[in-house]
């Protein structure tokens, strides 16, 4: 049994064994068609001791992370999330210009843009190699590192400690978590402020969000067991934000526990008692959610199967981390579905991994004018859905599997 990453606990009960799979970000080229790919176990563990919700070591980041297909800056509702949150920041935090922003996981930079335009001195700390260079480019100080104890010590030896660390969407992808959240501590400025931003497991348990587990996200946080992590490293959370991202996610902002005088905020008391009534700390909570998704699977391939036998044609588009895991769970083929369609050009022109259905820039869709588009990121589906508004004219439909199967007009 593996040991749990937050507590070391042995690790019994499984929440959901998604079968095994390649890497969800493992795109391919059209000439690895025939060759053989890597798959690995996808199965979701919860530690009965502290409850945090955690893949089995299978895959290392550097496989993961070296060569990276996401950038952010294709999403609309992602920049204009993080302009808002940049926004936030300066006022609720008092930023100057001159003061110094981190932010790890930075991806193309951008959100630090936005903290650039306010003349803040800032940098980015980017695993993907490629992917920091394209923040570079476009003038964002970015170091190609692995963030944890180490880099932090590096870090604060040649430059200032930071009054604002930014951790967006990366508390998930850690497999040293303890490491990690150690580095948070040695980086942070005294008087600073971490925020950290993640997919709530509330949101994914109670909406059936099982298509966000894959390899790359290492473990899965509610507020307790986030807030567990931190304190273990002299790190208290003194506030919270509920957030729509991601199908709902929390941002929460932590300091130096010397620092913290008082008690919790009425906003942490709050999400905290959700996520109690919600069965978070108890298996039967998780024993109901993996009967459901069993459910998801199979209300998506009776409808494919259908609209296939009935001569019907299914596009999806969204070549997402999420989408691969519904596809793979499912065994979906380009039997079922003959394209997808991204904006990104990183992706155009490859396959998806598992299912290897090519992928198409979106003018795709105009050519083959399917009876249904598939949208597998639903985080965004408003985001695509006005994007993609022309299927209508020849009559066309959008579908989202998760949480439920809806057939769109």
């Amino acid at each position: 049994m593996s040991p749990c990453r937050l507590c070391s606990a042995p690790l019994r009960q499984v929440v959901a064994d998604l079968g095994t799979t390649p890497l969800a970000n493992s795109y391919l080229q059209p000439h690895e068609l025939n060759k053989m790919e890597p798959y690995y176990p996808l199965r979701a563990l919860v530690c009965e001791h502290c409850w945090l919700v955690q893949l089995e070591a299978a895959v290392a980041p550097e496989a993961i992370f070296s060569n990276y297909k996401y950038f952010s800056s294709f999403s609309d509702t992602l920049l204009h999330h993080s302009r808002a949150y940049a926004d936030l920041m300066a006022q609720r935090l008092s930023l100057q210009r001159g003061d110094r922003v981190v932010e790890i996981a930075s991806n193309d930079g951008y959100l630090l843009r936005y903290f650039v335009d306010k003349g803040m001195d800032v940098l980015g700390i980017e695993p993907a190699a490629n992917v920091a260079e394209v923040a570079r480019d476009r003038g964002i100080p970015t170091v190609s590192r692995f963030f944890g104890s180490e880099t932090a010590r590096d870090l604060v030896a040649e430059r200032p400690k930071p009054s604002l660390v930014v951790a967006n969407n990366v508390l998930a992808h850690v497999p040293g978590l303890n490491d990690f959240v150690a580095g948070l501590k040695i980086l942070l400025a005294p008087g600073g402020t971490i925020t950290l931003e993640f997919h709530h497991l509330l949101s994914l348990i109670v909406s059936d969000q099982f298509d966000t587990i894959y390899h790359e996200h290492f473990q899965y946080f509610s507020l307790g067991t986030a807030r567990a992590a931190l304190a273990t490293h002299g790190l208290a959370v003194v506030d919270v934000d509920e957030l729509a991202m991601q199908g709902g996610s929390l941002r929460i902002y932590a300091k130096h526990a010397n620092e913290v005088d008082g008690g919790e905020s009425a906003s942490v008391r709050s999400v905290l008692a959700k996520e109690d009534a919600a069965g978070l700390q108890t298996m039967a909570c998780y024993a109901a959610f993996s009967d459901r998704i069993r459910r998801i699977k199979l209300d998506l391939l009776a409808f494919l199967v259908g609209a296939r036998q009935a001569g019907q044609s299914v596009l999806c588009y969204g070549a997402a981390a999420k989408g691969n895991t519904l596809l793979n769970y499912c065994g979906i083929r380009a039997d079922l579905v003959e394209a997808a369609v991204d904006r990104s050009p990183h992706k155009q022109g490859l396959c998806l991994p598992g299912s290897r259905i090519p992928i198409h820039h979106p003018d795709r869709v105009k050519d083959v004018k399917p009876d249904y588009l598939l949208i597998l990121p639903w985080n965004i589906r408003d985001e695509i859905m006005a994007q993609m508004a022309h299927i209508r004219d020849w009559g066309g439909r959008f579908v989202v599997a998760v949480p439920r199967l809806q057939v769109l007009p």
